[in-house]
């Protein structure tokens, strides 16, 4: 009998979940929950009950921070669904135990230690020292953005709209901005066209989604130090390659479009640098658009992939491989060019095994951005130019939320394909890096092989 009850404890000990197994199904927990708000008739404006395959997707694309939608979010969704898709935006920018930590502050709930170490694998940081300290202010920080956002976003929409639905898309969009989403209510899937050339308009969302994109640590980071010279190496990377990201990225979009009269051949040069700037920053990735992307040039279509499947920062609210992992691998290939052993970055020399981490979780982005696009050039329409298949697939693992029209057109089986890639692109590469993060050098066995050769390159 003392057997028994000592093996029934043992198989409860091993269904307990992981931290990264919470994590992954409270993500999914919210998308359903999502689901089933939107199939209720008060969501729509026609009061009938969507198709859940359109609700799974939607509120798969507002918690994973995409932005892709099947159904034009300013028209279809009743002020209901608009409200529902703004908090499942917010709880998938942030994190739904941010959010939770946020309701145990409200009620004065104590804060248990599994409940942080779930907080530590969500904030991607080392340490449960100082986390609830700095939950506290990550959320005062966002609250704090976002509502500047929404009065900058207020000066032009409540002259346009009105108060009360100035302020409510104001508030959207700042939250939609800062979180990288990319979900607006402009309506028609226009997107932000019309604000083409407003200045406050277009550098507000830039200027939210670039620190939404930095990254929590390096938020607190920036807060707690008084000069660049105190930040960390993690920091100065992700920083400063987030500004050449923006540069390098506008300058390359301001040449491949200036030309091109279904972008920007008739605007003036201060409505072409705007746009460019945005085409440069809303890939990272936040799914907004100035600019019609099906008439942007090839160029400036695969500079978009490009920027998509970089995407932010570690820790942020943004998707894609990370910059600190492009900029780790480039600068590994800058290192072997030069003949050094180590990889180096501001003199300082990176470990191997972070750099091992780069290299599996880019490979394994491209690996489903590979398999994404092939499985959707089988099961969609032939007519489809195959480099809208791999922009979707990009916008999708990367959760940016730019389509060159696909979107609406996909079948029930490209919507579920599409819903799993974003599912995969929020949640897959975190569990990835957070399961390397785990593993222990050394652990590689006893036996040591012979050490051959094979020819490359």
């Amino acid at each position: 009998m003392t057997n028994l009850e000592l093996n029934f404890e043992n198989l409860k000990n091993k269904k307990k979940y992981t931290p990264v197994q919470i994590l992954a199904i409270g993500f999914a927990i919210v998308i359903i929950v999502g689901a089933i708000l939107f199939s209720l008739p008060i969501s729509s404006q026609s009061g009938r009950i969507t198709p859940f395959i359109d609700c799974i997707f939607t509120s798969t694309s507002a918690v994973c921070v995409t932005g892709l939608v099947t159904l034009d979010t300013g028209t279809y969704w009743t002020y209901f669904g608009k409200t529902v898709i703004m908090l499942l935006i917010e709880t998938g920018g942030l994190g739904f135990m941010s959010v939770a930590t946020l309701v145990f502050f409200f009620f004065g709930r104590r804060i248990t230690l599994k409940e942080r170490l779930v907080m530590q694998e969500a904030m991607n940081v080392n340490s449960l020292q100082g986390l609830v300290k700095m939950i506290k202010y990550v959320l005062i920080f966002t609250f704090s953005v976002e509502g500047v956002g929404a009065v900058l976003f207020a000066t032009q929409f409540i002259p346009q709209f009105g108060i009360a639905k100035g302020i409510y898309y104001s508030v959207f969009h700042a939250v939609s901005a800062f979180c990288n989403a990319g979900f607006d209510l402009m309506g028609n899937f226009k997107s932000v066209t019309a604000y083409a050339n407003n200045s406050v308009v277009i550098l507000t969302i830039s200027a939210l989604i670039a620190i939404g994109g930095l990254g929590f640590y390096v938020w607190v980071e920036i807060y707690n130090s008084k000069g660049t010279k105190r930040l960390s190496l993690h920091s100065r990377v992700v920083i400063y390659s987030t500004i050449a990201l923006i540069v390098f990225g506008a300058i390359l979009m301001f040449i491949f479009e200036m030309n091109n009269p279904g972008t920007m051949k008739g605007m003036s040069v201060k409505d072409k640098i705007l746009s460019s700037i945005f085409a440069s920053v809303s890939p990272r990735t936040a799914g907004f658009n100035s600019i019609p992307l099906d008439k942007m040039t090839s160029a400036g279509n695969f500079l978009t992939i490009i920027l998509m499947f970089i995407g932010g920062s570690p820790g942020s609210t943004a998707g894609g491989i990370k910059t600190t992992t492009a900029i780790i691998l480039f600068m590994t290939v800058v290192s072997v060019v030069r003949g050094r052993e180590d990889t180096e970055i501001f003199k300082k020399r990176i470990n191997k095994e972070v750099v091992y981490k780069s290299l599996v979780i880019t490979v394994l982005g491209l690996g489903i951005v590979i398999i994404v696009t092939m499985v959707l050039s089988i099961t969609q329409s032939p007519n489809i130019p195959f480099e809208y298949f791999l922009y979707e697939a990009t916008s999708a693992f990367a959760t940016v939320g730019l389509t060159l029209g696909l979107t609406t057109k996909l079948t029930i089986v490209g919507k579920i394909i599409i819903t799993l890639t974003m599912y995969a692109g929020r949640v897959g590469p975190l569990t990835i890096i957070l399961a390397l993060a785990k593993r222990k050098s050394g652990k590689s066995g006893t036996i040591k092989y012979p050490e051959d050769k094979i020819l490359i390159g």
